[in-house]
């Protein structure tokens, strides 16, 4: 039996499960959406639980390489394979994915509009997304990125608020409009040289001359960019939030975005790992605006769904420092800040949606005292932007900690450049609070407004949402406390990125193997 399970091809069946699932959907007899939401949530717990069990069984800790790899031959002639596999990089975003969409499900309960269609996108959301992490051919890539975006698109444009169409048209138009680069990439890669091929170890492997690696890589960083999103491609995300429903948010804020961040290490950085060395100061350049503007932003944000989602952004920043930082503390930090976010703007997403849902508002002018009558959801509040602003002992905290310190202590970067780019970054830093304590003042402190208490009952967090947060903020305290729960996971596979990107840099060659020789300090100037 062990032998037959050793072989079992795991993530195939991670991907087309809830896929499958989701196809029976029309055929379950259900008038209001109770039953389908129930079967949705059994689909979801169960791929949750065969994703847990993969990793537990099948995926060792110390092997940086791709694990649970399967491959089968699609179209031979092209030499295209669907073909999976799971590296430090993609497994703790498939496990994150798994966790989050499943709680997505649940927050998504109060959905009485067209409940089959609504779980079905969910159900065939899931495979997708885990699709992106686990395949390791750039042409199915291509496909399953593309395949992501039609159900956000409908989620957003059916279930969205006023200016639902909008916002999904926009969304559609810049992410549609990002993948052209990946597919005009993906080819070029694969017809570069004597062979043709697809597959992503093999393209790594090409000798790409220095000129074209760094067209691609501008290329992908747009594709890329606009996912992240990095300033200014960043516009449709408020949009999309300002216009989602909760389990929407969550999945946009806790696993669309993500996919951006992993695909610029995945691709830029260990595909193209010679332009990345030219493009790592304009990366960190891009971070930093990313951090500050956009908490500048949400400063003058009045409506809550936009101030949470311009806070998003401006967390993502640290992702770029990170990737751009060439020390294994660093890209190591890049990943848990992702993860890191992926839970806390889940839950600050959901704490809109269960806000929203009570008080038919989302301006800050017009709360004003609602924590009076809703103790629970006031504690919930808090605790999650507590998180977000990065309190000591919570996953954000260790995230961002660990950028700055492998950034500070990069030798690819001068010293002066390195002081104004972690002194910028730290004002981010200090404005995050600010905006969100005093977000938090206005909606939960202070008096009543009569007119909003007088049309609506102000009911206190019911089970349901206290276990969705509650589940959120377990790894998110448990991160916090100890950070080695998740980093074991991808340690191995960064470090060895980390050492191939150095390699591609010659001043930090030369300088350790001169300094290793004579035994001297290395100081390194900022990258040539």
């Amino acid at each position: 039996m062990s032998m037959n399970l050793a072989n079992f091809p795991w993530l195939t069946t991670i991907i087309l499960f809830p896929i499958a699932a989701a196809l029976l959907i029309p055929i379950i007899p259900d008038k209001d959406g109770k039953t389908v939401r129930w079967y949705a949530l059994t689909v979801g717990l169960i791929d949750f639980a065969i994703i847990v069990y993969a990793f537990y069984t099948g995926y060792d800790l110390s092997n940086p390489d791709l694990q649970l790899v399967e491959s089968y031959a699609w179209v031979p002639q092209l030499d295209l394979k669907w073909s999976v596999g799971a590296d430090g990089l993609a497994m703790p975003l498939i496990l994150l994915t798994g966790f989050i969409t499943t709680l997505a499900t649940m927050a998504a309960w109060p959905v009485t509009f067209k409940p089959k269609l609504f779980y079905f996108l969910m159900l065939a959301m899931y495979g997708g997304q885990i699709a992106v992490f686990a395949v390791q051919d750039m042409l199915l890539f291509f496909l399953v990125w593309e395949l992501e975006l039609v159900p956000v698109y409908l989620i957003l444009s059916i279930w969205g608020g006023k200016r639902r169409l909008y916002a999904a048209t926009k969304f559609i138009l810049y992410t549609a409009g990002g993948s052209l680069f990946i597919l005009l990439g993906a080819l070029t890669m694969a017809f570069f040289g004597d062979t043709v091929t697809f597959d992503m170890a093999t393209i790594a492997a090409k000798d790409i001359p220095l000129k074209l690696q760094l067209f691609l890589y501008a290329g992908f960083l747009i594709a890329y960019g606009v996912k992240l999103p990095i300033f200014p491609l960043h516009t449709w995300l408020p949009d999309a939030h300002g216009e989602a429903t909760a389990p929407a948010h969550m999945l946009l804020a806790g696993i669309l975005l993500k996919m951006g961040g992993y695909a610029l290490i995945r691709m830029n950085a260990q595909m193209l790992s010679d332009a990345h060395a030219y493009f790592a100061p304009i990366l960190v350049i891009l971070g930093v605006v990313n951090i500050v503007y956009a908490a500048l932003t949400s400063f003058a944000q009045r409506n809550l769904k936009r101030k949470i989602a311009y806070s998003s952004i401006s967390h993502m920043g640290f992702v770029l420092i990170g990737i751009a930082s060439f020390t294994d503390i660093g890209m190591s930090g890049a990943m848990l800040q992702m993860i890191s976010h992926g839970l806390i703007g889940a839950s600050l997403f959901f704490m809109v949606g269960a806000t929203y849902d009570r008080t038919h508002t989302l301006m800050l002018d017009e709360m004003g005292g609602v924590g009076q009558k809703m103790k629970k959801v006031f504690a919930m509040w808090t605790t999650c932007s507590m998180a977000s602003l990065a309190l000591p002992g919570m996953s954000g905290f260790v995230a961002e900690l660990m950028v700055f310190v492998g950034f500070a202590t990069s030798d690819a970067y001068n010293s002066t450049f390195k002081v104004i780019i972690v002194f910028l970054a730290a004002i981010g830093v200090i404005l995050t609070p600010i905006y969100l304590l005093s977000m938090l003042r206005e909606m939960l402190y202070g008096p009543e407004n009569k007119e909003l208490v007088s049309h609506t009952k102000l009911i206190d967090a019911e089970p349901r949402e206290v276990f969705i947060i509650a589940c959120l903020l377990i790894p998110i305290i448990g991160i916090g406390l100890y950070p080695k729960i998740v980093t074991q996971i991808y340690d191995s596979t960064t470090t060895q990125l980390t050492a191939l990107l150095r390699q591609s840099v010659p001043s930090l060659v030369e300088e350790v193997e001169v300094a290793s020789r004579y035994d001297l300090p290395v100081k390194a100037p900022i990258i040539k």
